[in-house]
């Protein structure tokens, strides 16, 4: 079957299935359709089945269209039962945090569930979700072993972490070297050889732990310069030094240094949530990650900081009025990301201080239904009379497209979270 199953991937003849098409999978999904693939892009949400059988793109960045007028070779489907006509399963779902900073594993488990009735003999099965050390093999290797399948030779487990990074221009799946393990040797080959079909280049590890780790240490290594940034930016305001002058002037170091930026708090799927599956696994081998812990307290500690700032302005410049502009909600600019964004905790903490709060972002004529968020408030154009009638303006997202020449003209007060102004009276670093 391990011949077999390398001869189908060489000859394009695999069938692949991605199961979760979000940031990570429809990506991946387009990647391998584009490379003559048969594709299955399989989701438990049928409103994005239906868009997506329409060709259209619920992100943004992704462009359907035209690949699919070109591509017959793929179908999309609500039905997980579909994996049965697949060779190669690439699971792409999420594992956000629960409210106590543990990890929320419901939806690789319940993927298990369904695979246990669904998965066959001579298929491959890859994990590219972000996730604590040790879960390919405690939730997808009991479903195998179950069946009594051998793995390596009847059945192959894999994982490969994303490294998608939604947005960039530079970088993608195709110039982004791919990480990959496997359970046997012959495990790590089918990886290998199905990755290299859309990746120029492979870097393969002994284990699948050792991949899972790289994906956390990767985001860890920037949580914790992130949040080395933030809590050097508090320390620097009381100096009366600007942390952006200082971080431009170490970067011009040519060796030993990264320039990493403060902000009004992470967000994304991985950084503000990898420090906390690290240390909540560590926790139970009997290990205290203070430090990597420590970088995520920071990290999640700054939207509520910044909302501080706000309130002591307002009441400083004696100003009544309680409308407040929050411009961008994306978690970074120039993308329609909003997933654990800084600026859905500024806003639901300024709610509940009575504030009445309005946002602007292209990339949103409304703020989408999260798991923790709930928000109904009103997108607004720019312009000079609407910048007029608000008591702040916060600038969370630096959107490349906002106007911000009359921004800094009309705006009565400006918080600025992303060093985009430069001082003036009525500007506000936070």
């Amino acid at each position: 079957m391990f011949k077999f199953l390398k001869n189908k991937i060489i000859s394009k003849e695999a069938k692949i299935a991605v199961i979760g098409l979000g940031y990570v999978g429809l990506p991946i999904f387009l990647n391998f359709l584009k490379k003559n693939f048969y594709v299955i892009g399989i989701d438990s949400d049928k409103k994005k089945i239906d868009l997506l059988n329409k060709g259209k793109s619920y992100i943004k960045h992704i462009k359907l269209k035209k690949i699919l007028k070109i591509k017959k070779n793929y179908h999309f489907s609500s039905k997980f039962s579909d994996v049965k006509n697949s060779d190669i399963i690439i699971i792409c779902l999420p594992t956000p945090l629960k409210k106590n900073f543990t990890p929320e594993m419901k939806y690789l488990r319940q993927s298990a569930k369904f695979l246990r009735n669904n998965i066959k003999k001579g298929q491959a099965l890859i994990l590219e979700s972000t996730t604590y050390p040790g879960t390919t093999e405690e939730i997808y290797e009991p479903v195998i072993k179950s069946l009594n399948y051998n793995i390596g030779e009847e059945f192959f487990l894999m994982y490969s972490p994303e490294r998608e990074d939604p947005g960039n221009k530079k970088f993608n799946i195709a110039n982004t070297t791919k990480i990959v393990s496997g359970k046997t040797k012959n495990c790590i080959e089918i990886a290998n050889l199905i990755y290299s079909s859309i990746c120029k280049k492979i870097h393969s590890v002994p284990n699948i732990p050792t991949a899972e780790m790289t994906k956390l240490y990767e985001n860890i290594f920037r949580s914790i310069n992130i949040g080395l940034a933030n809590e050097m930016k508090i320390i620097l305001e009381k100096f009366n030094i600007d942390i952006y002058k200082v971080i431009n002037a170490a970067k011009t170091k040519p060796f030993g240094f990264m320039p990493f930026y403060p902000g009004p708090g992470l967000g994304g799927h991985c950084i503000p949530i990898d420090p906390f599956l690290l240390s909540w696994k560590a926790k139970k081998k009997g290990l205290n990650t203070k430090f990597i812990k420590l970088s995520g307290v920071i990290n999640r500690s700054m939207p509520l900081r910044v909302c501080k700032k706000v309130f002591k302005i307002l009441k400083d410049n004696k100003i009544k009025n309680n409308k407040i502009l929050i411009l961008g909600l994306s978690y970074k600019k120039n993308i329609d990301d909003i997933r654990e964004s800084p600026a859905l905790e500024i806003i639901k903490i300024l709610k509940n201080k009575k504030f009445k709060v309005d946002y602007s972002d292209p990339y949103f004529k409304q703020i989408p239904i999260m798991r923790n968020y709930k928000l109904n408030l009103k997108n607004k154009i720019i312009k000079p009379s609407s910048l007029k009638a608000y008591a702040a303006v916060i600038l969370v997202t630096d959107h490349d497209n906002f106007d911000y020449k009359l921004i800094k003209k009309y705006s009565n007060i400006i918080i600025d979270t992303r060093g985009k102004f430069k001082n003036s009276k009525n500007i506000y670093r936070a």
